[in-house]
């Protein structure tokens, strides 16, 4: 069986670049860079932001805040040695997510764990907020 290679279609790639451009956004031709899963949640205190990265160390993180966003960048490395993939869907190499938060955070009191394969970042909030949580 020959591997599952996944490739967008130019035209549409065009397309989407050409609608991104005309509402003035600026877009990366060729980025190589993967987004992980990110989750963002809040309780009365904190926002928490939760991204799916396994297979690293915490020194192959950087966490930065620009403004009122939350940018997490770093790199998971890849076993180098020869072999042909019936299937490939672990993303490895360049990764960056950017997060923005809702609102204002203490940015000194942050912090940051990485175990299981999750990072996650609490930040408290500038002012505490009641907030409600709608059930299913």
């Amino acid at each position: 069986m020959p591997p599952v290679i996944r490739k967008s279609d130019s035209v549409l790639s065009d397309k989407r670049r050409t609608v991104l451009h005309t509402v003035g956004w600026q877009v990366q031709v060729r980025s190589y860079a993967w987004s992980p899963p990110t989750d963002v949640c809040e309780t009365e205190t904190t926002y928490v932001v939760r991204v799916e990265v396994a297979g690293m160390r915490e020194s192959d993180f950087q966490v930065n805040m620009d403004n009122n966003y939350l940018v997490i960048t770093g790199s998971r490395p890849d076993v180098h040695e020869r072999r042909a993939y019936h299937q490939m869907e672990i993303r490895f190499g360049e990764f960056h997510t950017a997060v923005q938060l809702p609102g204002p955070v203490n940015a000194e009191k942050t912090e940051a764990l990485y175990e299981d394969g999750f990072l996650t970042i609490t930040l408290p909030k500038a002012r505490p907020t009641k907030i409600s949580i709608e059930e299913n």
